[in-house]
């Protein structure tokens, strides 16, 4: 028997034929009344450790580093982002203040959007709150696994997983040209070790040929071998 629809169903449907998709991308694209776009050169600050908290950024093209100084003035780097991600998304749970500095690695370009936008198209767009939600989750799952990683693995293997986490892996198929450049002394205060001791590792990985350089760091998948023996 055929069935015919409801009027709530005909109302919700002309509805969606008269409104247009919302296209998450086309959004994060594009500035308006309440989202910029702003362009940065390399080793530019985006924001300081400590100032108001008000906006959300993403980063359209780029790579981005977040560091954070203790009291007594020691600094780390907590993450490098790039084209795709999120940051100062803190804001959207209260947070009053950056917790951290961005500085561009490279040339930039992001989109900072007011936190009341921000607000307003989380709650409009279910396109827009499915993208950031897998942001978010994939984020938390970056931070237990850094968490397990500072905890239990050798600074072998916390290296190891650094260089191909910088290098993205799993989205490639070849080795990966490491852009920017990534000093030792950052990557010694990514994984919480000593400039002697990732120098002594990554002259091994060399010699295993894991890493090459080639007017750049180039990753080879083989380095995944590290992080994989026990």
């Amino acid at each position: 028997m055929r069935r015919f629809a409801t009027s709530s169903k005909i109302e919700a449907n002309t509805k969606s034929m008269g409104k247009p998709a919302f296209d998450a991308q086309a959004f994060l694209d594009s500035a308006g009344v309440a989202r910029k776009v702003l362009e940065y050169r390399k080793s530019q600050l985006i924001y300081s450790q400590g100032d108001p908290a008000t906006s959300v950024i993403y980063i359209q093209k780029g790579v981005v580093k977040i560091t954070v100084v203790n009291t007594v003035g020691k600094e780390a780097v907590v993450a490098i982002l790039s084209a795709g991600d999120f940051l100062g998304e803190g804001c959207m749970t209260g947070q009053t203040a950056y917790i951290g500095t961005a500085t561009t690695m490279t040339s930039t370009t992001v989109l900072t959007i007011g936190k009341s936008e921000m607000i307003r198209v989380i709650h409009d767009e279910h396109a827009f709150s499915d993208r950031f939600i897998s942001h978010l989750l994939g984020r938390n799952i970056r931070i237990e696994e850094d968490l397990v990683d500072q905890l239990f693995n050798s600074t072998e293997k916390r290296l190891a997983r650094t260089l191909l986490l910088l290098a993205r892996y799993s989205t490639q198929d070849q080795p990966q040209k490491l852009l920017p450049k990534v000093t030792q002394e950052m990557l010694a205060e990514m994984i919480g070790a000593s400039r002697p001791r990732v120098n002594f590792f990554m002259s091994k990985f060399k010699k295993l040929g894991f890493i090459s350089y080639n007017r750049g760091l180039h990753i080879n998948n083989s380095l995944l071998r590290v992080v994989l023996h026990e």
